[in-house]
C-alpha cells in the first residue's frame, strides 16, 4: 500500500523535526519546507501531497494565501497547524481552506488522529499524487501547472476546472455527485447544478477528442459524473 504523503509546511525547524520524526515513524512520506513560496515549487517539480499542513505564521507568505494557491492547483486537504487561537482567523480559515486546524501546542497522537480522519473521508488519491498524472497514451494531466497534455497539445485549465478533474480523478471509476462536486469545488458558495453543468462542459471540450461522445468524463444522469480510466464494457452509463 502507498504511503500518504504529507506535507509540512512550517518555519520551527524544532516542530518540523518532531512532526517529520512522529509521522515517518507511522507510515507517512513526509516533506518539511519552511515557507509558502518554496512548498509551492516543491508541489510544481514533485506533484501534489496527500494532505497539507500549514502553518499561518509563515516568514514571506501567509498560510491562508499558500492555502489559496494550494487549492487553485487541486483539491487538496489542508489542516492548520498554528499558535493562534483567534476564534474568527479559525473560523475563517476553516470555512475558505481547511478540514481541519490544530493549536499549538499539540500532542502527535493528536496530529495523527485528525489526519487519519481527514483522509479517511478522502477517496484513494494514487493517481494524483505524481507530478504528471500519466492517463493513458493520450491523456497527461499537470495539476500542479493546471493544464492537461492531450495527444501531445498542452491545454490550460482554469482553477475551477483543476478541481473539478482532480475530484473526478481521486473518485476514478466512481460516480461522483453533483452535490459533492460542488461542496468540494464551492465550498463556500451557493452553487447550482447548472453552473456545474457549465463548468463540466467546458471541461468536457478540452479533454475529449468529441465531448458530446465522451471517454473519459461519464455523465449519470440525474446523479453525477465519473472519471473512466478505460473504456466502460458497458452502456450503463449515459453520455
Amino acid at each position: 500500500m502507498r504511503k500518504s504523503k504529507v506535507l509540512l509546511v512550517e518555519d520551527d525547524a524544532g516542530i518540523s523535526k518532531l512532526v517529520n520524526d512522529y509521522l515517518t515513524k507511522h507510515g507517512y512520506e513526509v516533506v518539511c519546507i519552511s515557507d509558502g513560496p518554496d512548498a509551492l515549487e516543491h508541489i510544481k517539480q514533485r506533484g501534489l501531497p496527500h494532505i497539507a499542513l500549514i502553518d499561518l505564521g509563515l516568514p514571506t507568505m501567509h498560510g491562508f494565501e499558500v492555502s489559496s494557491r494550494l487549492k487553485q492547483m487541486a483539491d487538496v486537504p489542508i489542516i492548520f497547524v498554528t499558535s493562534t487561537n483567534d476564534t474568527d482567523t479559525i473560523v475563517q480559515g476553516l470555512k475558505k481552506y481547511a478540514e481541519d486546524f490544530i493549536v499549538k501546542p499539540f500532542e502527535l497522537r493528536e496530529l495523527e488522529a485528525r489526519i487519519q480522519v481527514v483522509l479517511a473521508r478522502m477517496p484513494s488519491l494514487d493517481y494524483a499524487s505524481e507530478p504528471v498524472v500519466t492517463i493513458d497514451e493520450h491523456l497527461n494531466i499537470d495539476f500542479a501547472h493546471n493544464r492537461i497534455v492531450l495527444n501531445n497539445k498542452s491545454i490550460g485549465l482554469t482553477p475551477t476546472e483543476s478541481i473539478l478533474l482532480h475530484v473526478l480523478l481521486r473518485n476514478a471509476g466512481r460516480v461522483v455527485e453533483n452535490r459533492m462536486l460542488i461542496a468540494r469545488v464551492w465550498p463556500n458558495e451557493e452553487v447550482f447544478e447548472d453552473t456545474l453543468r457549465v463548468h463540466m462542459h467546458r471541461l468536457r471540450r478540452k479533454l475529449e477528442a468529441d465531448s458530446h461522445h465522451p471517454h473519459y468524463i461519464r455523465t449519470e444522469r440525474g446523479v453525477g459524473y465519473m472519471f473512466t480510466v478505460k473504456p466502460p464494457e458497458t452502456e450503463e452509463i449515459a453520455s
